[in-house]
């Protein structure tokens, strides 16, 4: 039966499939990204099987997404790392509202804010544009950063609040006195999230992530 199936319709079907696909993408760039090419490949399905209306729909469609891709990389974006105590309302409400998904990169984190040493942490709420994209906790020794919780929920997951927090901004964490940065990972998704930063895992402790600032 599906050897049957001539090669435009498998395309057809392909097509509908990354479309779909790309509407459950939680980051709003993957999902422009993924429905520009079921787009085109719709469109090229639609001119392909003499369906004009269906090809130049989607032909617009795939210039609707280049539009707003090229409108979303050459936007300037405003990021503030804001300094809170551990103990602060909004930044614990943040995170017990995302706890579900926290636990799932970070299955063993838990913030004590009822007993902590403010000189040996840093506490930080991300801002993306003046809204609460993500936060920040880890422990200081000895000029050692030691990364407890590193968030942003999945809408900002593009790396630039990562960026933002290692690289653009990180004369805050040197001002801290912080001159190296320790994190693990649990989870793949954080590993590669790590090495982007710049981190260099431990040879003798594979799930650990060493960064000097």
């Amino acid at each position: 039966m599906f050897l049957n199936i001539p090669l435009l319709e498998w395309i057809g079907y392909l097509a509908s499939i990354i479309v779909a696909i790309s509407l459950t993408m939680s980051s709003i760039k993957k999902l422009r990204w993924l429905n520009l090419v079921g787009s085109a490949v719709f469109s090229f399905y639609g001119f392909s099987i003499g369906a004009l209306p269906v090809g130049f729909l989607n032909l617009f469609i795939v210039l609707v997404n280049i539009y707003y891709l090229i409108k979303m990389n050459s936007a300037q974006e405003s990021f503030k790392a804001l300094v809170v105590e551990p103990n602060d309302a909004y930044f614990n409400y943040f995170i017990e509202f995302h706890k579900k998904e926290i636990l799932q990169i970070f299955p063993h984190f838990y913030l004590d804010s009822t007993n902590q040493d403010k000189t040996s942490s840093i506490a930080l709420l991300l801002l993306r544009n003046a809204v609460a994209a993500g936060v920040f906790y880890g422990t200081i020794d000895n000029g050692c950063l030691y990364v407890q919780l590193d968030f942003v929920t999945s809408e900002y997951r593009d790396l630039k609040p990562g960026e933002f927090i290692y690289k653009t901004n990180v004369h805050q964490l040197k001002e801290a006195g912080i001159h190296k940065v320790v994190a693990k990972s649990e989870h793949p998704q954080h590993d590669k999230y790590l090495t982007k930063m710049g981190f260099i895992r431990r040879s003798d402790t594979p799930t650990v992530f060493e960064k000097e600032i």
